[in-house]
This record gives structure tokens, C-alpha cells and sequence, in this order.
């Protein structure tokens, strides 16, 4: 087994391990933030260098395998434009979500560092499939129209716009000083507490699909085994605060009727 997929198989195992584990410890940052993960940094500051990452190492990735003139069997327009959608992705979550950002809020710098390392052999992970694991002529032309490629790609660009609508909706939540904390009710926040989360999961379940991948599978797991757990957290943090009024509206955690 090559090093591509014995770090696969270790993110795999560390999945069901993070997965696990954040039912018992809460990711302290954002609405669950607390003093007991140590020092912090500007939550800006922390979203750039935790997710930067994931852009700049496919970039890289993606130059290089252009300037090498590689021929991997695979149509090259094809691996373009699945980079291209990951580093959609990532652009908008690295260079502008964090400059929208409003208030002065803070990340512990253990939970950014871990979010940098995950987010690099992530990206690791999607640029080795595409540029060197994927058997040859799996990506010919005729994938762009797939099944998986067309109904992969509608799903993904159905969750980027929910996860773009829910955050806006949070950051609307609140004029600029007010510090207080109010229940989102637009949107998917009608049905689910994290809506953002669940844009997210979607965007990637597409993912997986339309590069029918197991990084991109692996992935998809990931965001549900951090997301999942947070989301729970944050549904009963909400209910500590508000009471009934949250408990009488009777959300989901992060999917809409079902949990």
C-alpha cells in the first residue's frame, strides 16, 4: 500500500475518532466558545490561516501537474473543473467569509492548528486522486455528462448556496455593537440549527458524487463526523439559553426532518 491511501485509511480511522469524541468535547469556538482550550487569536485571523491551506496546496497542486504535461489518461478539462469547484469552495471560506465577518470574536489556536492540518492533507488527498491516483480514463470528456457529474454538481451548488444564504443570515442576526444573542429563523434555520452546516455537508456529499472518489467520499464523512456532533452542541446551547422558545420550535440538529 502506497503513502496516498495508508494516510487515507488513518483519516479514515480519525473520522470515527473525531466523530466520537466531540459528543464528549465541545469545539470551543464560535457560539460554544470557552477559556478551556487555551490561548486565541482574532477569529479572522484564524479562519485565513486555518483555511488557506486547502486553496493554496491544490493550487499548487494543480500548476504543477499543468506545467509537467503529465498524460495521466484522464481528460485534463475534466480534472480542471473538479480542482476548480473545490477551490471555488475554498476561496470564498479562505480570502472572503472571514473578511465578512462582523464583532471581535476569537478561535483558540490549538482548534486553528488542527483545522490547518486537516484542511492540508485534505487537499492533499483530493489533488493526488485527481492528478495521480484516478485509474486512466475513468475522467474521459463524456464525464461532464455523467450522472454522477450532473446530479453531483447540482448538489453541490445547491449546498454552497445554502451555506452562503445561512451565513449571511447569521451575520444579519445583529446590528453592529449589539453583542446579544438572537435564534436564526430564515431560511433552513426554520427546520435545522445549523443550517450552514448542513449547506456545507451538502456541498461536499455532491463532491463525492461528482468525482465519484473515494477522497471525495472521505471527505463528505469528515464534514458530517466534525459538523454532526457541533451541530448537536450547538442545538443544546441554544435550548440552555432560550428555554422553551427555542425547545417549542423544534429544529433538527443539521438535517432538515431527520436529525
Amino acid at each position: 500500500m502506497n503513502t496516498y491511501y495508508i494516510i487515507m485509511a488513518c483519516m479514515a480511522v480519525m473520522a470515527v475518532i473525531v466523530f466520537v469524541a466531540l459528543f464528549f468535547f465541545k469545539a470551543g469556538y464560535g457560539y460554544l466558545s470557552t477559556s478551556k482550550w487555551g490561548p486565541k487569536i482574532s477569529n479572522k485571523t484564524a479562519w485565513i490561516i486555518m483555511e488557506a491551506p486547502a486553496f493554496l496546496f491544490l493550487l499548487y497542486q494543480t500548476i504543477r501537474f499543468a506545467v509537467s504535461g503529465a498524460d495521466t489518461g484522464n481528460s485534463k478539462a475534466v480534472l480542471y473543473v473538479m480542482a476548480g469547484l473545490y477551490l471555488l469552495h475554498y476561496f470564498q471560506r479562505s480570502f472572503i467569509f472571514p473578511l465578512m465577518m462582523r464583532g471581535k470574536s476569537t478561535m483558540p489556536v490549538v482548534i486553528m492548528l488542527m483545522g490547518l492540518t486537516f484542511n492540508t492533507l485534505n487537499a492533499y488527498l483530493i489533488g493526488g486522486w485527481l492528478y495521480t491516483e484516478a485509474p486512466a480514463g475513468m475522467y474521459g470528456t463524456g464525464w461532464f455528462h455523467s450522472p454522477q457529474f450532473i446530479i453531483g454538481t447540482l448538489i453541490f451548488f445547491a449546498g454552497m448556496a445554502i451555506n452562503l444564504h445561512s451565513d449571511h443570515v447569521i451575520r444579519n442576526l445583529r446590528k453592529p455593537g449589539d453583542t446579544r444573542h438572537y435564534i436564526p429563523r430564515k431560511g433552513l434555520y426554520r427546520y435545522v440549527t445549523s443550517a450552514n452546516y448542513f449547506g456545507e455537508l451538502t456541498e461536499w456529499i455532491g463532491y463525492a458524487i461528482l468525482t465519484w472518489s473515494p477522497a471525495g467520499l472521505l471527505f463528505a464523512v469528515w464534514t458530517f463526523a466534525n459538523l454532526g456532533p457541533r451541530a448537536k452542541s450547538l442545538t443544546e446551547k441554544y435550548e440552555q439559553e432560550f428555554g422553551e422558545e427555542y425547545v417549542t420550535l423544534k429544529k433538527k440538529h443539521l438535517i432538515p426532518f431527520i436529525w
